[in-house]
């Protein structure tokens, strides 16, 4: 482990990019006792280039992967001047101790910043293989329980302040599309985004080529994520529903037809054919008499079946086999009339820029749908088009090939993500593949790629391929320096330095604090109070109030009553924390004594973390200080507990609010309170259970106190009316879910239904969201929409986007259809619905 050593070794794994180094550091980590680790471990800090770093390790994988995941640190980000960036090319060695020529690594380079302060390889090797003689080796990478982690770091100078200024993600849209993912293939490819910034803009209004250089100088010069909401109205994207009616070679079409027109008779004339066009040659040859008919054609992208193809390859030859018209499908030749004739398409020549659709999806006739191939389909690093060229084409350039983009549709039955669009791409020469989606930009391996949406039965895969001619990558692909962008463009990067720095400071001074209220509790639907992570639960907004971490907590309720309208002395504020099992629970209530300390040494007091608070708001009738009030005692507590209620008759859950218990009071004490809050008979039977997490429904059992049934401050308790033998049998045969364990195991198979009025604002509810169980049939969810709107559910008619890839018309669905809502939402989540006059 000497540094000549270590040098020689960097030499080896690192290559040399000709930039210059201002700093060369090594630094080992001896990991022991890896079974036993913590899911997220840190290891010694070190220095390199004058900055403090370390590893970061998840031994058992980052979101939940299956392979080991392994960054480099930078260790005080918050502490960072202002602007701070490094960049660094480094290696991740992972080796056993006893055999040091028994390693795995992997290298890559990075523009460290304040907000990007990790960097490094989620997939770094497969676990199973950690601890078994694997890939070549005749001992384990890990042996004795114990394996080391070396970072080899190169700290590279930059002149300029522009090098390596990396890829900024794009924020998430209303709804996903392909839009992210094909604008960030756009933006990879340097010698088209140097034509997008040489479209003469400076006096335009907004359109779709000015906001596409916007986007572009964005995602080359911003530190936070980009936003697109102005591009989607360009192409009428504005309107919730529109997202399902447009397929990306439609929208790519529309996209060039705009920009060539934008770039006639300017220095860029002409880029978007050089870039992006093909010729084909289409012929129908009749057998038996002397005809011919020949059409050649420009083309800008491919599209190939995947039914019955097993690879690319096959997709090409399919694509240019011969085919006999016969019989009924007999040609109509000019002076001849009907002949036996053979058709067929040659490629007389291919683009520098490649994309290739994937049709994936064929009509199911006997469901009168479209339905989607899973099917396992290959495509190659590297292809020669060569041999599907016509016999007749120029073949004296190379027409080999290498794969820079995958595009994949992810239509899982995930509640939490459904419908993911992302894109893995290639955007230099080398093989460094990186993962967009949306906000999220990530290093992935090339393995990741390629195996995982290989295989049959995923319902991820690849829906569009972007190869670029090998001949043509180092002009393709170059960088671009920010002295490259146009004036008019670059006069805004002092703009946003301004509002950067100024975001930078308000981190530093201000404190971000959620407020949940009661309200927000009744409102919310599904699992736990509220939810601050899945966006499709957020059915109201959660207020964030931004307060100066010196001003006190006095100040901090005031500000708050003011935003509610509610009396500043009736306030008790509760913390919220995160529990072991992943659930959202109240915690500690801040005690009225704080009212003169500042928010952030509260922050501190309760030993919160995070850069933020969680705080749940709780209201009284009568002033805190009222002698009244219930004042717990160490010999007495009562809990404040969250109140839920499930009615099976309309399949809901409907959050009641909260309530204080004693915890030497039975279970069955809050029986009258429950009913007086719902209008039952005081004497109605019920039956409790509280809810721990989503796979864990316990029932309460009413002769027990609160404190053996191990209730505390912000659990929640569930309860429903106990049913008879003949109202259970009666939902049995409705097919209604009956008891609480049951729907809340029917969350698992949920989804956000989005509803919007046919015709517009003239109905009360233009739109709205519901949760609907995915195996619901036509009649509960119309009756579960027909509850929301107060109507009776006859006088509802519903329609739905159907064949979205083909045309995105809409259809009005049949009250008699035997499909589940999760087979009529095949293409979108988006019902339109119309109020009858029956």
């Amino acid at each position: 482990m000497d540094y000549e050593a270590i040098s020689n070794l960097a030499n080896k794994i690192m290559p040399d990019h000709g930039d210059e180094i201002e700093d060369f550091q090594y630094h080992t980590w001896n990991v022991i006792n890896w079974r036993n680790l913590e899911k997220k471990i840190t290891g010694p800090e070190f220095e390199a280039g004058g900055w403090k770093w370390r590893i970061l390790l998840f031994p058992f994988g980052n979101n939940k992967s299956n392979e080991v995941s392994i960054y480099l640190d930078f260790v005080d980000p918050e502490m960072a001047p202002i602007g701070w960036h490094c960049c660094v090319q480094f290696s991740l060695i992972l080796w056993n101790p006893e055999e040091p020529e028994h390693y795995v690594s992997y290298y890559t380079r990075h523009r460290f910043t304040a907000e990007e302060s990790d960097w490094g390889f989620e997939e770094f090797y497969e676990q199973d293989k950690l601890f078994i003689p694997s890939d070549g080796r005749t001992r384990p990478l890990i042996e004795n329980n114990s394996c080391n982690i070396t970072a080899l770091v190169r700290i590279i100078k930059d002149p300029n302040g522009d090098l390596w200024r990396g890829y900024m993600g794009l924020r998430r849209p209303k709804l996903h599309t392909f839009l992210n993912s094909y604008i960030q293939s756009l933006y990879c490819i340097s010698y088209f985004r140097e034509a997008v910034y040489n479209i003469p803009t400076e006096n335009d209004d907004k359109s779709i080529s000015s906001t596409l250089q916007e986007i572009f100088y964005e995602l080359q010069t911003s530190n936070i994520p980009v936003d697109t909401i102005e591009y989607t109205k360009f192409f009428g994207w504005d309107s919730f529903d529109y997202f399902g009616k447009m397929e990306i070679r439609e929208f790519s079409s529309i996209l060039r037809e705009n920009l060539e027109n934008k770039m006639k008779n300017t220095k860029v004339d002409g880029t978007i054919s050089k870039l992006f066009t093909g010729t084909m040659k289409s012929y129908i040859k009749c057998v038996d008499v002397d005809y011919e008919s020949i059409r050649i054609e420009d083309y800008y992208d491919i599209q190939l079946s995947v039914k019955g193809c097993k690879n690319l390859d096959d997709s090409f030859l399919d694509y240019i086999q011969e085919k006999t018209l016969d019989g009924d499908n007999k040609y109509k030749a000019e002076d001849y009339g009907l002949q036996v004739a053979k058709k067929g398409i040659m490629f007389e020549s291919f683009p520098p820029i490649l994309y290739l659709h994937l049709d994936r999806f064929e009509y199911d006739n006997q469901n009168n749908r479209m339905i989607k191939i899973n099917d396992r389909y290959e495509f190659p690093l590297e292809i020669d088009l060569q041999k599907y060229l016509s016999p007749d084409a120029d073949r004296s350039k190379s027409y080999k090939y290498s794969l820079h983009g995958v595009f994949i549709h992810d239509d899982c039955d995930c509640y939490k993500d459904p419908n993911r669009y992302f894109v893995f791409l290639r955007p230099e020469k080398n093989r460094r593949w990186i993962r967009f989606i949306d906000e999220r930009v990530t290093l992935v391996t090339e393995k990741k790629v390629l195996d995982d949406y290989y295989d049959g039965g995923n319902a991820a895969n690849a829906y569009m391929l972007l190869y670029i001619r090998d001949h043509d990558i180092d002009e393709l692909l170059f960088n671009i320096l920010p002295k490259d962008i146009p004036v008019h463009l670059q006069r805004r990067s002092e703009e946003e330095k301004v509002i950067y720095n100024r975001k930078k400071e308000d981190s530093n001074l201000y404190l971000q604090t959620w407020v949940v209220t009661e309200e927000n509790f009744k409102n919310h639907k599904g699992f736990d109070l509220v939810n601050f992570d899945n966006p499709q639960y957020s059915f109201m907004e959660i207020s964030q109030f931004k307060i100066l971490k010196e001003d006190t907590y006095g100040t901090f309720k005031k500000m708050v009553a003011e935003k509610f309208k509610f009396p500043a002395d009736q306030l008790r504020f509760w913390v919220l924390v995160s529990r072991l099992n992943k659930t959202i629970r109240l915690d500690l209530p801040i005690p009225d004594s704080f009212v003169d300390k500042s928010m952030d040494a509260i922050k501190m007091e309760l030993s919160l973390r995070c850069d933020e608070m969680k705080l749940y708001v709780e209201v009284f009738e009568k002033p805190l200080n009222n002698k009244k009030w219930f004042q717990p005692t160490k010999e007495i507590s009562r809990f404040l507990i969250f109140i839920k209620y499930f009615d099976p008759y309309t399949q809901t859950m409907k959050n009641i609010g909260h309530l204080y218990v004693h915890e030497f009071g039975r279970v069955s004490d809050i029986f009258p309170i429950l009913c007086k809050k719902m209008n039952f008979p005081p004497n109605t039977p019920l039956i409790l259970f509280e809810e721990i997490k989503p796979s864990m429904i316990e029932k309460m059992i009413p002769k027990f106190t609160f404190k053996k049934s191990e209730i505390q401050n912000g659990d929640i308790i569930c309860f429903q009316k106990a049913l008879t033998l003949k109202e259970i049998q009666e939902h049995l045969s409705a097919g209604r879910i009956h008891t609480i364990p049951e729907f809340y195991e029917s969350l698992s198979t949920s989804i956000i239904v989005h509803f919007k009025s046919k015709f517009g604002y003239r109905d009360p509810k233009p739109e709205f969201n519901l949760v609907l169980n995915k195996k619901m049939g036509y009649n509960a969810f119309a009756k579960q929409v027909a509850v929301h709107l107060n109507i009776d559910p006859l006088n509802l008619r519903f329609t739905t986007v159907q064949l979205s890839q083909l045309s995105g018309e809409l259809k009005e669905i049949d009250r008699n259809t035997n499909q589940t809502l999760l087979e009529i939402l095949q293409f979108s989540t988006c019902l339109f619905y119309e109020i009858l006059d029956l």
